[in-house]
């Protein structure tokens, strides 16, 4: 009896290892929990590769990760919450475990009304955003200008199943920026199911240190938020490819379109592989979502 479960535990590892990818290490150390199971005596019920269970997916670290690209209305945090919630509802039929909108989403990047409109992470107007969390089990993360009271920061506020929010503000300003805003102290780490989730605001992924720190604090997956025009976009695709290449990283950007500030945001919200090797991306006009399964690297793409 104990041989023939030990022939099926190997025939279902060895399907497995089919499918491990060089940057899958959890996979490795869960097959051999089970094997260590099955020779305990007791029978390894691996779940079918190809759709995990639940538990499957938080012992792995399967995720579908989601960045959005939005079209924000100068000022309106209102009608932006309205329009993040329909870009929001467009991921969850898919299965988005995460999603990210772009710099400064919900106000638009607008550096001289930032004083105007800076807030805080626990602001009312943001009660949706929770609610829609622990129901769905989905982190969102949205642009922000948020107030201390020694400035103003760019902040991605994030809203994690039944959990305190939490906001990670940009440490590495460009000059431009400094006029109207103040460095951010305080970061949220890691996030994610394996707290293996970096992340970067515009101007850090041009930063070496940044993506270097990330690295070195274990981070597989780097999403920048950014508010880019059409050249930017060029310099950021270039410096985003070669993260991924350098750190063999999971890497998304999530852009806007439209006008921000003095200058035309150009879209193309963007996924590259571990090799910095472009997976998918949107256009310049339509706002959208794009999705990558950490596990099959599938992407997903579906436009407003």
């Amino acid at each position: 009896m104990l041989k023939q479960i030990c022939s099926s535990a190997f025939s279902k590892s060895q399907i497995q290892f089919r499918r491990i990818t060089p940057g899958n290490r959890i996979t490795n150390e869960i097959l051999f929990i089970n094997l260590a199971a099955v020779f305990a005596g007791q029978r390894a019920n691996l779940p079918p590769a190809q759709s995990p269970t639940p538990l499957a997916q938080l012992k792995t670290g399967i995720m579908k990760i989601c960045v959005a690209q939005t079209r924000p209305i100068r000022g309106d945090i209102q009608s932006n919450i309205v329009n993040h919630k329909k870009l929001i509802s467009l991921a969850v039929p898919f299965g988005a475990d995460i999603v990210i909108f772009p710099e400064l989403s919900l106000t638009g990047y607008e550096p001289e009304l930032s004083k105007e409109l800076a807030t805080i992470q626990d602001d009312s107007r943001f009660d949706d955003f929770q609610k829609i969390s622990d129901t769905r089990k989905i982190t969102i993360g949205v642009g922000a200008p948020t107030k201390n009271n020694t400035g103003i920061c760019i902040s991605m506020v994030l809203f994690q199943p039944h959990r305190a929010r939490q906001t990670y503000s940009k440490k590495y300003l460009h000059p431009d920026e400094e006029e109207f805003f103040i460095r951010g102290q305080n970061s949220t780490g890691l996030i994610g199911i394996k707290a293996n989730i970096a992340l970067a605001i515009c101007y850090e992924l041009s930063v070496p240190e940044h993506s270097e720190d990330a690295f070195k604090n274990g981070a597989e997956i780097y999403i920048a938020s950014v508010a880019k025009s059409d050249i930017g976009v060029e310099k950021a695709t270039k410096n985003l490819s070669g993260i991924a290449n350098k750190y063999s990283m999971t890497v998304l950007m999530s852009n806007c379109v439209g006008h921000c500030d003095n200058f035309e945001s150009a879209g193309k919200t963007s996924v590259w592989n571990s090799k910095g090797l472009l997976s998918g991306q949107l256009n310049n006009t339509n706002e959208g979502i794009i999705i990558i399964d950490t596990d099959t690297q599938e992407i997903t793409e579906k436009m407003m």
